[in-house]
């Protein structure tokens, strides 16, 4: 689980949930129209903006910021490395046999299995660095867009809000509750935008540079494979990828 990701939505949702407390009660700011409001007109809107599949893929990808642990740039120096020292010890035929999750780096695997030409490796895996970019590039602009229809429908309901109160403008009891009720949908949508889906699409936007970094290192690692696998050698370039002060922490 990526503790970082958790904690902050938690004490988030924590301060302005012990403000409210604080402040009075909370039943005050339950208004069920109001959530029907923002958040069915936001889901319309995202729905018209995206195909339904970018949608779903979007933020199934932000739950898994919550489950997965960020990827250290050490851990990929160390994979590459000791594939280095797979390729020195049994052949490059030998890692075709690799075991692992990462599809890039089995590709890469067997671009190196195959003795394939660097330019090729370049090509192929500048070509998948492009499109993990243009995915995620996608799966940001939805949660940005989200930031924007969030508020944007919870001033919407404000304004539907301020008129059934003004239609009651006879009666001045009923101003300062209804206004209340009115001001909550503009509060929804803009702790929405601001807690939920502008953290989620700065969030994706770190972690798309970071897997690209990683996929750059599986490049550079196969690359100097096919040169010379000569494991200490491998990992003196691609500890170039890793801070110095990180550097310790790597093999």
């Amino acid at each position: 689980m990526d503790i970082a990701t958790f904690l902050g939505s938690l004490i988030g949702f924590v301060l302005v949930l012990g403000a409210i407390l604080i402040g009075g009660d909370i039943s005050l700011f339950v208004n069920v129209p109001g959530l029907m409001i923002v958040m069915g007109g936001t889901f319309a809107a995202i729905c018209v903006t995206f195909p339904i599949r970018d949608v779903v893929d979007a933020h199934k990808i932000a739950l898994s910021m919550f489950m997965k642990k960020k990827g250290k740039v050490d851990d990929v120096v160390n994979v590459m490395v000791r594939i280095a020292e797979i390729s020195r010890r049994e052949g490059l035929l030998a890692l075709e046999n690799i075991q692992t999750d990462n599809p890039i780096l089995k590709k890469a695997c067997q671009l190196i299995a195959d003795s394939a030409d660097g330019q090729i490796i370049r090509d192929t895996l500048m070509i998948e660095i492009s499109t993990m970019k243009r995915k995620h590039n996608i799966f940001i602009e939805v949660f940005q867009k989200l930031a924007g229809y969030a508020p944007a429908f919870g001033m919407i309901g404000t304004l539907i809000g301020l008129v059934q109160m003004l239609a009651k403008m006879d009666d001045p009891s009923t101003l300062g509750p209804a206004m209340a009720v009115a001001i909550l949908t503009t509060f929804y949508g803009t702790i929405m935008a601001n807690l939920v889906f502008l953290p989620f699409a700065g969030k994706m936007r770190a972690r798309t540079s970071q897997e690209e970094l990683h996929l750059q290192i599986i490049f550079e690692g196969a690359k100097s494979i096919l040169e010379n696998n000569n494991p200490r050698l491998v990992y003196e370039k691609l500890s170039s990828f890793i801070p110095p002060k990180e550097r310790k922490s790597a093999r």
